[in-house]
């Protein structure tokens, strides 16, 4: 593939919809490392139906890629071909009904975590330490300090490529290691969780302690994508980039954290390509100096700047 055109006939080819389309829509804002190309169109539904519709109607030829906090995103140099989805405020709402908790896919996790301690439910606190969506969080069974999306969700809505509505009791949703059984084309537009009624000072005191160990451990103060590399069966993945020699390695403007290893950080300046470059770099050392593989955590998408992926 090669780098996306500036002239733009897509979007003569999508369907109406109340939402707004942006032609060349710059994207990287919406992302934590801030780098990356275009998007051939962006989209911004205005709530669940206009999203289902344009899902009814666009083309099955047109990619389409959903965006949400892009914290744990690196988008190419070369842009995202198709169409990329913004979901905005229209889908952050979050209600309570006793201990359960009815969430859409833009409400961010530590919105919930505060949403929840404030009437006095327990069993999201994890959620305080989570830099990222409810919807992120379906997709990859995000967790943190020892829970996982999956100790609290009851069932997920998501809509299908054409726009159909499924509700997925957890045994469709199969939630596992940051991951799930759900295909990659559905997107997740909410769920209902379950806590437990608790005190609030406790609650409170438990979300600081997740908060003050964020700040210790972790470069969440810098422009960076979260964790990169899963934790290998039976490892710590930061342990074995530490051991490689790793820890300060750059690549351009890309750095390995000093503080939590890893981490991949945007010193200033980065490309997508020194983010992804130096991601490989750390696995190739981890590789020889362990000889333990490293998956991604940090989804990457798009092309990069010379045409490929």
């Amino acid at each position: 593939m090669t780098a996306i055109s500036r002239t733009n006939p897509l979007l003569d080819r999508l369907p109406s919809v109340r939402g707004k389309y942006e032609a060349d829509g710059a994207i990287a804002r919406y992302t934590w490392f801030r780098v990356g190309g275009p998007a051939e169109v962006l989209f911004r539904p205005a709530d669940v139906t206009d999203l289902a519709n344009f899902l009814a109607g666009k083309p099955d030829d047109v990619p389409v890629t959903i965006l949400g906090a892009g914290s744990n995103l690196l988008i190419r140099d070369g842009g995202v071909q198709g169409v990329v989805i913004r979901l905005g405020r229209p889908f952050s709402k979050i209600r309570i009904d006793g201990v359960s908790v009815q969430a859409e896919a833009m409400a961010f996790d530590y919105k919930v975590a505060t949403a929840t301690r404030d009437a006095g439910i327990a069993g999201f606190e994890f959620m305080a330490g989570i830099p990222g969506t409810v919807g992120g969080g379906l997709r990859m069974n995000a967790g943190a300090y020892g829970r996982e999306f999956r100790d609290v969700v009851r069932e997920a809505t998501a809509l299908t490529p054409h726009g159909e509505i499924r509700v997925l009791t957890t045994e469709d949703w199969s939630p596992r290691y940051r991951g799930s059984a759900v295909p990659r084309d559905w997107i997740f537009v909410g769920c209902i969780m379950d806590g437990v009624w608790g005190n609030k000072d406790e609650i409170t005191r438990a979300m600081e302690l997740v908060q003050e160990s964020r700040e210790d451990t972790q470069p969440i103060r810098t422009r960076t994508g979260g964790s990169t590399f899963k934790n290998p069966n039976g490892h710590k993945a930061w342990e074995l980039i530490d051991r490689a020699g790793c820890r300060g390695l750059r690549l351009g403007g890309a750095q390995v954290s000093e503080k939590h290893c890893n981490f991949l950080v945007n010193k200033g300046g980065a490309t997508a390509a020194d983010i992804e470059g130096l991601g490989e770099e750390v696995r190739r050392r981890v590789r020889e100096t362990t000889d333990v593989e490293l998956t991604w955590e940090l989804e990457r998408i798009g092309e990069c700047a010379g045409g490929g992926q």
